[in-house]
């Protein structure tokens, strides 16, 4: 059985129901029927398109019906809820996926408690540890491997299959709901878990409780439960942004949740993460192609300046530090890029994702539940540390810095844990001094910023708990059993949801401006239309606006709104953009016309020159084209660039030696394949055929143009040369010639 299939059959079906197609819904639900394996699934088919017939006998007979709305609504639940049904009956058959066979194991272990049907809470089969833990009064043993310890570890792994691995929740889930979140006997970290639970099996079985219930562990504020009940609630309501306005009970609650003084811009926060994700494999790519192999090509010089030779072996303690921005100040480019990183970095980007992808493997990962633990001091894993022979005396201190470091999610402060003891004692040494530092460093930077963001901590554990479920998606190996939440375009503010959650105009500006400046112009342009709408006399946004067309090439559209823009307020800017979508849609003169107006408010502007002498040259007139260009040589003496324009204009007006002199001095610097060719008509049109073709296959040869290009740019070339009186006879010998010459 294809289950990919399935998966795409099931989306099919939620799409067709939002478009209202029902009958095209219900045509491929009767195909997943053939498939399944419970019976009852075919008379709940069956009454559905009952019930939709008589609704269709109705209507077009015109009997009114009261309750066709209700009705209708009703029907498209049941729809989706049977698609869902359908789905997980087919998949937990014929994937065999490790979801499926944990809950198969799960399922054996409740029949063996004697009771195989969970109606109440008294049915689970961990109910009898659930209970005695619950009536313990004293805290749980520190002792990893006490008897005690092993029992509440096992709850744990339980209570989090259950509450992730049940379709639909009853009676028995919310009462154990209830226990985790009024008993006060699970602890913040292990809350936790238990959302992490909830939200994946929300995002495999929609239901309406689930999402109701990581609302109301949002509103208990436990801080780190909250935020993450919010993630997990928003990645919901994303997911299933075709079906959320068939369920009011959801809708209103978010609305209702929306008047309240810190909803919506933590909305806003988690939204403006999750999409920050994106940047994540361009980060990736950045550290592994362009950075790191830079650094490295730095290592020689790096040695030197540091002296490692005499620091490494003999005192590890020196006291000098080096000054690394001077260090890297030599090599400018990378000196720039790092400082961008780092910049990101403070803004919530992963950029550790790479630097932590191979240290995954450890045993700690192949345990589901603990890609989604919180990182705390008090974790077992710390005795690994504390057993350590130079790590040991340093362990609170590591674990303490680990804890409040806001820059790695809580996945990779496991995985630098549990490689630790791999490493070097030399380097287990300098890790503990680097701890030591960065431990100072929070707090400094805690008293430093307490009260200037309230929304600080929100933020940094939203982003930390994203980038824990983004590793879960890009690098666990169950990976393949979910789909990924992080491919796509992410337009979360596109939702339903965001449009409930997040009604201010504020919210959506400033997701617009964010896009906006990491030239992600495409989602830009999306809000800035909506924008627009409600704000017509805004000129920054028509201006905003052509711009993000102008990015995707749309000169048409990007033309528009520039206009638009100059109609309400006239800038030099807008003028420069109107002449730029105008010339690259082939309307030279009007272009031209902008140009020259824009001249007129802002002369010194060389850039407006030289698009002037452009649109000149694109007309011929080659005369008017060289007294702009000469303006910008006047202004910029040393720019070479300049020199090309006024070389082959003089060529144009047949003035060879003039053109001669600057292609000389732009020689100076570094030729194209288009100079090289320019220079053979030079010589061609002098009567120098032999040194024609010596210029042809320099530009050739320099890799930038094939012979096939060439060719092409020589025939467009071919009415400028016969206007300068060359032999058109001469031209099939001496291409013949050429081509002879570069086998």
């Amino acid at each position: 059985m294809d289950t990919s299939k399935v998966i795409l059959q099931h989306k099919r079906i939620c799409k067709l129901v939002s478009d209202k197609k029902i009958k095209q819904s219900l045509d491929i639900l009767e195909d997943m029927i053939l498939v399944s394996s419970l019976g009852e699934l075919r008379d709940e088919y069956n009454n559905i398109v009952m019930t939709y017939r008589n609704m269709l006998t109705y209507t077009i007979e015109g009997i009114h019906d009261p309750e066709r709305s209700r009705v209708y609504l009703k029907l498209k639940q049941s729809i989706l809820n049977l698609a869902d049904r359908l789905r997980q009956d087919i998949l937990s058959r014929y994937s065999g996926w490790h979801t499926y066979w944990v809950r198969q194991q799960t399922m054996k272990e409740q029949k063996l408690s004697g009771k195989s049907l969970v109606e109440t809470v008294d049915d689970l089969m961990f109910k009898q540890e659930l209970d005695e833990w619950l009536k313990l009064t004293t805290e749980i043993c520190p002792d990893p491997e006490s008897e005690l310890s092993l029992k509440h570890k096992e709850l744990i792994r339980k209570i989090f299959n259950h509450l992730w691995l049940t379709d639909y929740y009853g009676d028995a889930e919310e009462s154990l709901v209830e226990i985790i979140m009024k008993s006060g006997k699970f602890r913040w970290y292990e809350s936790s878990i238990f959302i992490s639970a909830m939200t994946l099996s929300s995002l495999r079985t929609f239901q309406v409780n689930k999402l109701m219930n990581l609302i109301r562990f949002y509103e208990a504020g436990t801080p780190q439960v909250m935020e993450r009940a919010l993630v997990g609630l928003i990645l919901n309501l994303h997911y299933y942004d075709s079906r959320i306005l068939f369920y009011p009970k959801i809708t209103d609650r978010i609305k209702s949740l929306s008047n309240t003084a810190n909803f919506s811009e933590h909305c806003r926060i988690i939204v403006l993460q999750t999409i920050r994700s994106r940047e994540t494999e361009d980060l990736s790519r950045k550290l592994h192609e362009e950075i790191l192999p830079k650094v490295a090509k730095l290592k020689p010089r790096i040695e030197e300046k540091l002296d490692l030779d005499d620091i490494l072996p003999g005192d590890i303690y020196g006291e000098k530090n080096p000054d690394w921005s001077k260090m890297f100040s030599e090599s400018e480019e990378i000196f720039k890029t790092m400082e961008e990183l780092t910049n990101l970095q403070m803004e919530g980007a992963d950029v550790y994702m790479s630097a932590f992808a191979n240290l995954k493997h450890f045993d700690f990962f192949k345990v589901f539940h603990n890609w989604f633990v919180p990182f705390h001091p008090d974790h077992e894993i710390l005795n690994e540390i504390f057993n350590d022979e130079i790590l040991g005396p340093g362990t609170n201190e590591l674990a303490e810095a680990l804890y409040k470091t806001p820059f790695i999610c809580n996945s990779d402060k496991y995985s630098l844990l549990l490689n630790l003891k791999y490493l070097p004692s030399s380097q287990k040494t300098m890790m503990l001094k680097v701890f030591r530092m960065e431990l100072d460093g929070l707090e400094q930077l805690g008293v430093e910023e307490t009260g200037s963001d309230p929304y600080k901590t929100f933020r940094t554990n939203v982003t930390q708990y994203l980038q824990d479920i983004y590793r879960f998606y890009k690098l666990s190996p169950y990976r393949k059993e979910f789909e990924d939440l992080f491919s796509g375009k992410l337009d979360i503010y596109n939702s339903e949801f965001f449009r409930i959650a997040c009604p201010s105009r504020e919210a959506e500006a400033g997701l617009a401006e964010y896009f906006f400046s990491k030239n992600y112009f495409s989602d830009a342009l999306d809000i800035f239309l909506r924008l627009a709408k409600s704000d017509p006399d805004n000129s920054q946004l028509y201006e905003k606006t052509g711009f993000c067309y102008q990015q995707e090439e749309n000169y048409g559209e990007a033309l528009k709104f520039y206009q638009r823009a100059e109609l309400i307020e006239r800038k030099v800017w807008t003028l420069k953009k109107i002449g730029l979508c105008l010339r690259r849609l082939g309307k030279t003169e009007e272009a031209l016309d902008h140009y020259l107006q824009a001249g007129m408010m802002d002369p010194d502007d060389m850039h407006t020159a030289i698009m002037t002498g452009h649109c000149y040259l694109d007309l011929n007139d080659y005369e008017s084209a060289l007294k702009y260009y000469f303006r910008v040589e006047y202004k910029d003496p040393g720019n070479l660039k300049i020199l090309r324009p006024i070389a082959f204009c003089y060529f144009a007006l047949g003035r060879f030696a003039d053109s001669e002199k600057y292609y000389e001095r732009l020689a100076t610097g570094k030729l194209n394949a288009y100079d090289y060719i320019n220079r053979g008509h030079l010589a061609l049109c002098q009567g120098r055929g032999k040194e024609a073709v010596d210029f042809y296959r320099l530009g050739i040869n320099s890799g930038q143009i094939t012979k096939e290009k060439f060719m092409n740019i020589f025939e467009e070339d071919r009415p400028l040369l016969l206007s300068l009186r060359v032999n058109p006879d001469d031209l099939p010998i001496l291409l013949d010639y050429l081509l002879f010459s570069i086998e």
